[in-house]
């Protein structure tokens, strides 16, 4: 069970929130704050696992919150840590800078729906479940905590090469229409095996979408476009009849 706290000025989005975390499989309220002090006294008190925080405060900003909390932390090496997940309407981009920094699991932008905040709640369980599970923390195991990881910085499967995978990215990216992977292997001076082999890396690991294209004869021609987006599942269509 993940124990929240909801710190929120305004009492009937606090009861609100509380409504919303208190439906979601997991999730236990213990506790409701309405100023920067009493969440930080509460924080102490209820030991929460997650501090669902707003920004506007009447005493202190979230931020500054989540500061303390942090400092508490260190201060008391036996003291749980707590993660947080901002919930405001602050959009300015330095707030969101700054939130990050202090060290917030994510931002949620009022306003939002139910759906919006358990799917957030379902992440940080997620992440909780996988750091849990780990003794030591493969590249792939912190990939999936944080996200997708920088260009350039992934692993490749056995056997793929580095220079030639950035080979490949970047005639799919000077070819923005999308290419075949004889295609390919032609721009990039390469067989039509090897790149092949990349071209369903980047698609397997959703960095190219893969489109079918149908001619007179035979077996409909791939065609791959780099999207870039690591991580997501790559899709297929068909581009109609030649």
């Amino acid at each position: 069970m993940t124990r929240v706290l909801v710190v929120d000025d305004d009492f009937m989005v606090a009861r609100l929130h509380s409504r919303y975390v208190a439906t979601v499989d997991g999730f236990s309220v213990v506790g409701v704050a309405h100023s920067g002090a009493e969440a930080v006294r509460l924080a102490g008190d209820v030991r929460p696992d997650l501090v669902l925080l707003d920004v506007y405060l009447p005493d202190m900003d979230g931020i500054a919150v989540l500061r303390e909390l942090r400092a508490a932390e260190e201060r008391d090496p036996g003291r749980p840590p707590v993660d947080a997940l901002f919930i405001t309407a602050a959009r300015d981009a330095e707030i969101v800078r700054a939130a990050l920094r202090a060290g917030a699991l994510h931002y949620l932008i009022k306003p939002f729906n139910r759906a919006a905040l358990e799917e957030q709640l379902r992440h940080v369980a997620a992440v909780r479940a996988r750091l849990d599970g780990l003794a030591e923390a493969r590249q792939e195991d912190v990939d999936r905590i944080f996200g997708t990881r920088p260009p350039g910085s992934r692993e490749l499967p056995k056997g793929l090469a580095a220079h030639t995978a950035d080979l490949v990215e970047q005639t799919l990216r000077e070819h923005p229409g999308g290419l075949s992977a004889s295609e390919c292997a032609a721009a990039g001076a390469l067989s039509r095996v090897s790149a092949r082999r990349y071209l369903e890396h980047f698609a397997e690991t959703g960095r190219a979408d893969v489109t079918l294209r149908y001619g007179g004869t035979g077996r409909p021609e791939r065609r791959y476009r780099w999207v870039g987006r690591a991580g997501a599942p790559a899709e297929t269509g068909i581009t109609g009849r030649t």
